[in-house]
Formats: structure tokens, sequence, C-alpha cells
């Protein structure tokens, strides 16, 4: 595996910090976990193409192994009577903070697609790996073309298989212990939660491409038994949230730390798509409502969750977290890494 993981990634520490979109992952962060001989993923999803390019700059000066993640537009139509019901059923949530959800816009884009993909195109990175589907087989080509290895989320055997027939270097497994979105290309039907040493083991006997293993790595434990069933390297990112260099806000720092939140649970009533978080009153009251549609719900909300962070309303905040979250803990990085690893 040693020899798989310098091919892939050019490191030799086999721990990854995951692409944590919306602020976790900072260019610090990723420096940080670099210098000490892992790699590290910055966040392209919901990121301006410019400030992409510049935090691309960043890692690259660091002259250490880095990829990028990007969310492929792969929308969750919500109609618009339908979007109209549930803004209005969530207006009251704004209304503290000044915002009118019952007005919202019904948004539906693609993140830049276009324009992140000419950037890494002409400005390659050593790894780019994609999110919530595949890319077409164009892109693909054009990205290996430009010297990148190419990696795809999958969260089930069948999903595994099709990227393997696509081409790709190499997969990210990600069980349904993650924290955050599901990669999944169904966010309608999901694929069954699994252990993630199981998926490790079908995804790789599936295609026998190389593997990262990603979702509820609560420690060296969680990181040998995927190592163990045949992962390259093993992702981590909740146990990163509260590390110096995260770009996590306070209210998400502290909720990790509340005896209160005591759970996650998976829900589509911030953004509209399959998402591990800590269960809160928003979800508690609204998830049973809440329609599937990606990414007009992630854009109804946005406004309502950046309000809630400033005002240390954890309550009405997406606080994203795998089910290791309670391992999370302040300190360097490097020391969080360094402590993954020591028994390996």
């Amino acid at each position: 595996m040693e020899n798989e993981r310098r091919a892939l990634l050019g490191v030799d520490l086999p721990v990854v910090a995951a692409p944590m979109a919306g602020g976790p992952t900072t260019p610090r962060l990723v420096a940080a976990v670099g210098s000490c001989g892992a790699f590290a993923f910055l966040a392209a999803g919901y990121q301006p193409t410019e400030t992409v390019a510049a935090e691309i700059a960043a890692a690259r000066a660091t002259g250490l192994p880095f990829g990028v993640n990007v969310f492929v537009p792969t929308p969750v139509p919500v109609d618009e009577a339908e979007f109209r019901c549930y803004a209005a059923r969530i207006a009251d949530e704004g209304r503290p903070y000044g915002l009118d959800l019952a007005a919202a816009p019904r948004t539906e884009d693609d993140d830049h697609w276009a324009e992140k993909l000419a950037l890494l195109v002409h400005d390659p990175v050593p790894v780019v790996s994609f999110t919530f589907g595949l890319p077409p087989a164009a892109v693909l080509r054009d990205l290996q073309r430009a010297g990148s290895r190419v990696l795809v989320t999958v969260t089930d055997p069948a999903e595994a298989a099709a990227a393997a027939d696509l081409g790709v270097d190499g997969l990210v497994a990600q069980s349904g212990h993650a924290g955050g979105h599901y990669g999944t290309f169904t966010p309608d039907s999901p694929a069954p939660v699994r252990p993630l040493a199981e998926l490790v083991g079908l995804v790789r006997a599936r295609t026998g491409l190389p593997v990262l293993a990603a979702g509820g790595v609560g420690g060296g434990a969680d990181v040998r038994a995927a190592l163990t069933a045949g992962a390259t390297a093993v992702l981590v990112g909740t146990l990163l949230l509260r590390a110096d260099e995260s770009g996590a806000n306070r209210t998400h720092r502290e909720a990790l730390v509340d005896p209160r939140r005591d759970r996650t649970v998976v829900t589509r009533a911030f953004t509209g798509r399959p998402a591990r978080g800590l269960r809160n009153d928003f979800i508690d009251r609204y998830e049973a409502d809440a329609p599937l549609g990606y990414p007009a719900l992630h854009h109804l909300t946005r406004p309502l969750r950046r309000a809630a962070a400033a005002a240390g309303d954890a309550d009405r905040l997406h606080l994203w977290a795998g089910t290791g979250y309670r391992a999370a803990r302040a300190a360097p990085a490097a020391e969080i890494i360094e402590e993954l690893t020591r028994a390996l």
C-alpha cells in the first residue's frame, strides 16, 4: 500500500485531511497537515473561482502535495410550489435576523463548474477529487492529460464500478457515518449505511483501484481497521474541525463538545440533500417537511445559517459532523495527525 499511496498522493503517511466546504478547510489547515507528511484537500465547493485560485497558489507555495475537491453539478430539482411551501414553513426562523425567507428566490446553479474546471486544467494540481457524481469522460481526460490524478467519491460498490469504468485513478469510499453531505449519486435513495472497513473491502474487491476511506473516523483504531481492509489512506474531517488551523466557526466548534449534542443524524432540512450533522432544533422542527432540492434549499437557508453562526445560535446552524465527533479536540493539526498515526 505504501508504494500505491506514494504514486497516488505523493506522501508516506496514510492520513488525508478531507475537504470540508463552507469554511472549515483553509490553506493554513492544508499547510499544517502537509507539513507533517500527510496529504490534504482544498475544498472548492461553494467558493468563487478566484478564491479557489488563490488557495491553490497558497498550497502550491508550500511545495507539498495537495488536492482540490470539486462538486459535480448533479442538481436535485424542487418545483416552485414545493419550494415556496418550505420557505414559508421555515420563515419564522429568519425573522430574528431580519431575513424574509418566505420571499427568497429559488436559486439553482452549478457552483461555477466550467470556470473551476478551466482553472484546474490550465493550472493543474496533483490530485482532483469529485463529489456527488461522475464527471463527464472528457473532463476526466482533460485533467489526466494536464497531469492530475483523478478520484471520485463513491458510497457503494455499484457507484465504484461506474467510476472505475470511467477510468479514474482512485476512489474515495465514503460510509454513511461521514459528516456533511453524502457523496451518493442518488440522494433520493442513498446506499445503506455500512461500517467503513466493510465498504472499503467491497469497493476494493469490486474495482482493484486504490481506495481512500472516509467516514466516522474517531481515532487510530478506525484508521488501522480501514487500512487492514485494504484502504490506501484514510480521510479525516470531523477530527480536524476544532484544530487550530480550522476555519470552522466558534458556534460549530462549541457544539462539538456540548454535552447536550448527544448524537448525529442525517438531514436534508438545511440543504435539500442528505447530510450528517449534530441534531438540533431546526432539524427536529423541519426534517419531516423538508423536500429534496439541492442546491435550492442550500441557497434558501444559507443566510440564516450565516446569521446563526455569527450569533452563537447552534439550533439554526448546520452542525456537520461524523459519528466520531466526540474525538475532535482543540490542538494543532499536526499534533492531531501525529496522534492518529503514532501506533500505525
